[in-house]
């Protein structure tokens, strides 16, 4: 089951980083909407709705998810540039998921990750050293998170759900 929930592994950081470690992840970030959209070409609609493992997300709910999750990620990385030490707003993924927008073709989110992932490329790009140590709060943990973390975090989850899918993928013989 572990190597089904987390096929790259559990997400690792040991900080502080350095600016080739962030450039690699900016990389990662700019080239997931591509990945993903490979992860996801030709499949029909029977595969996109077949869960990734038992009692997991379907292909478009992970889909679905990935924009979800990289919209709020984009958002807080705002906050915690114009706001000293913001408390973020927490949401359920699970619940989410579970929405009627998690039922649309899956080439909405890949489109608004295309959009997106520009976006918040263009953003990181201008941040300097300092930016990177900015920090937001995570009321449910009651972490302090920095930008270098959440960076890092953000390139290991477009990786790992892409992995969901590809590995599904090879499993089904798809």
């Amino acid at each position: 089951m572990d190597d089904l929930r987390y096929p790259i592994g559990r997400f690792r950081f040991v900080g502080p980083a350095t600016r080739k470690e962030r450039e690699a992840w900016l990389m990662t970030l700019t080239s997931l909407p591509e990945a993903l959209r490979r992860a996801v070409d030709g499949l029909d609609e029977i595969a996109l709705d077949t869960p990734y493992r038992e009692g997991g997300w379907t292909v478009r709910q992970v889909v679905h998810h990935v924009s979800d999750s990289h919209l709020n990620a984009y958002t807080r990385f705002k906050l915690a540039l114009t706001e000293d030490r913001p408390t973020i707003r927490p949401y359920d993924q699970d619940l989410w998921a579970a929405l009627a927008d998690s039922t649309l073709p899956v080439v909405v989110s890949l489109d608004f990750l295309d959009a997106l992932h520009r976006r918040w490329a263009a953003l990181l790009e201008a941040m300097d050293e300092a930016d990177f140590q900015s920090l937001f709060l995570h009321p449910e943990t009651g972490s302090e998170i920095s930008l270098e973390l959440n960076l890092a975090h953000y390139a290991w989850h477009g990786m790992h759900h892409t992995a969901h899918i590809t590995r599904l993928r090879d499993r089904m013989g798809w």
